[in-house]
């Protein structure tokens, strides 16, 4: 077996879901998941099948972003597996929610903008996500100012009251 770390490969400020499920049917599904969570949504979605034609099934509202998503699904090629891209603006936050209640969502491994790496095994079968990397190493312990700005960073941008 092999281990290998595949950089996601994006514009910086934009957010990415990476997961896995279990069934072709997972791109329509989630596709009508995401436009039905938020109206007007922008995401591009990219799903590895794991059998048959064994072919990187894509949709989206967005072709750039459906782009994006099928360079970086092809890039991990972990069957099942699936990545989508949130267009400016949009965070996982609000569509999470919906992409867990998928009924063939079997695992999300993460929902950032942070620079991040996939952790792939490669066997002589295929490939497998053994986790991810998601930005970087804490730093130390936050103290009284680091609680108080990241409560009014909350607030700020109208997540708490």
């Amino acid at each position: 077996m092999e281990l290998s770390a595949v950089r996601i490969t994006k514009p910086e400020t934009i957010n990415f879901i990476l997961g896995q499920s279990h069934f072709i049917k997972t791109v329509e599904d989630l596709h009508e998941a995401l436009v039905t969570a938020v109206p007007g949504v922008q995401f591009g979605l990219a799903f590895c099948e794991a059998s048959g034609e064994c072919l990187i099934r894509s949709s989206g509202t967005d072709p750039d972003l459906i782009a994006l998503a099928q360079e970086n699904a092809l890039a991990i090629g972990a069957g099942h597996s699936f990545i989508l891209f949130l267009g400016e603006g949009f965070y996982p936050i609000n569509v999470l929610h919906a992409v867990k209640g998928v009924p063939e969502v079997c695992t999300v491994f993460c929902a950032t903008a942070n620079p991040a790496q996939v952790l792939v095994a490669q066997t002589e079968q295929g490939r497998g996500i053994v986790g991810v990397v998601d930005g970087f190493a804490p730093q130390g312990v936050e103290d009284a100012n680091g609680v108080a700005w990241r409560q009014n960073f909350l607030r700020q941008i109208g997540y708490k009251l």
